[in-house]
């Protein structure tokens, strides 16, 4: 039986003390003991930043990547063992700013896996600049009269992109967290979920307690319907005074790996392969 002690790490923790990373780690930790993931088929691919420090803090597979490039190392892994756990995460300014063109491309594809991004509205790693989802007029050291482009809305870009499996939780409600990550997992297909994630040291607007006013958890909404794509549009919109969190948008449909003929009876690492072949094909090329 799997339990909170086989993800155990004794590697130093990096972040700074009060981030709401720390939350999420502790959710994570949750979500993989509910769905009795064995820790050597997991993989947790991760970017620069912060947040891409997570896998570091547990027992798993890891793979850290270049910036922005998570998912394409993510999808790789899946489409070469995918019957591995495959786990994306990182920022905001990684997934949306450097990854967005991946995120979109991850969603259409369906591919079957969980990205998690840890929302903060800020660049955390290098010092606080402005991120894609910090609010407009949002003041920093490098934007001293407040941030001039909006902010985007990533839970509106994956329900249009008919994402499978939309959801926004906040480090601040763990259990409601891991419950979330859980679901994840479990989902057969794309499964993102965006998570309001305060920093301490950079974002002094958007804090745990500036949070906890705010958020609400769908799911106390009795008839509240995930599968009502206008619902869920209408949903991702609300922003300020109330903040909803929970599973906004789920949709089954056919993942990437069930549409590709040669990985349909066993994983492509199974299979075996002849030298000759290969030789063979770079007979061609001469």
């Amino acid at each position: 039986m799997v339990t909170l002690e086989d993800f155990h790490s004794n590697d130093p923790v990096a972040w700074c003390p009060g981030c709401g990373n720390f939350s999420i780690l502790k959710a994570l930790k949750k979500a993989l003991v509910d769905v009795q993931q064995e820790p050597h088929e997991l993989v947790i691919v991760s970017g620069i930043g912060q947040a891409p420090k997570t896998p570091h803090y547990l027992r798993c597979n890891c793979f850290n990547g270049l910036h922005g490039r998570t998912l394409p190392v993510a999808t790789g892994i899946k489409l070469a063992n995918h019957q591995l756990t495959v786990l994306a995460e990182g920022g905001d300014g990684d997934g949306y700013g450097e990854g967005g063109n991946h995120f979109l491309h991850a969603m259409r594809r369906n591919i079957n896996l969980t990205y998690l991004v840890h929302d903060n509205q800020v660049y955390g790693l290098t010092k606080g600049q402005t991120s894609p989802t910090s609010d407009y007029g949002f003041v920093t050291n490098t934007t001293p009269r407040g941030a001039i482009s909006p902010a985007c809305n990533p839970l509106l870009i994956a329900i249009a992109s008919d994402c499978s499996f939309v959801a926004r939780g906040f480090a601040g409600e763990v259990d409601h967290l891991a419950g979330l990550i859980s679901a994840g997992i479990r989902h057969k297909g794309f499964a993102f979920i965006d998570i309001l994630q305060p920093c301490v040291s950079f974002n002094r607007v958007n804090t745990f307690k500036w949070y906890a006013d705010r958020v609400y958890q769908i799911e106390d909404e009795s008839t509240y319907e995930a599968s009502d794509r206008l619902n869920a549009f209408q949903k991702a919109l609300e922003w300020g005074d109330k903040i909803p969190i929970g599973i906004l948008y789920r949709n089954q449909r056919p993942t990437l790996e069930e549409q590709i003929p040669a990985i349909a009876d066993q994983p492509l690492v199974a299979q075996e392969t002849e030298p000759e072949n290969f030789a063979e094909m770079l007979e061609i090329f001469k």
